[in-house]
């Protein structure tokens, strides 16, 4: 069964920026692509926790919906809080 994730892009980028999204339970992410522009994108904490507790979000691609465009990725970093595990940050990949 694939995996899919609702995305909204975010134009206010930097550390301010992620730490007030992360305070009302978002996650900020981009997605990186060879010959095509990097897309910083925001997604909903609780989602992301739930597919990223599935395998088939590491073993198959991840479909990713950005302003009515479906985007098939995978993912290829996730930084974690050293403490709390909580998820800080995710690169995706286009596949």
């Amino acid at each position: 069964m694939a995996i899919t994730l609702d995305a909204v892009v975010r134009s206010d980028l930097g550390r301010g920026a992620s730490r007030r999204l992360r305070r009302t339970g978002q996650i900020p992410a981009i997605i990186i692509g060879k010959n095509v522009d990097t897309v910083s994108i925001t997604l909903d904490e609780k989602k992301l926790i739930l597919a990223a507790l599935k395998d088939e979000f590491y073993a198959e691609p991840t479909t990713i919906n950005v302003n009515g465009e479906a985007i098939a990725v995978k993912p290829t970093d996730m930084q974690r809080h050293p403490v709390t595990s909580r998820i800080l940050h995710v690169d995706f990949t286009r596949v």
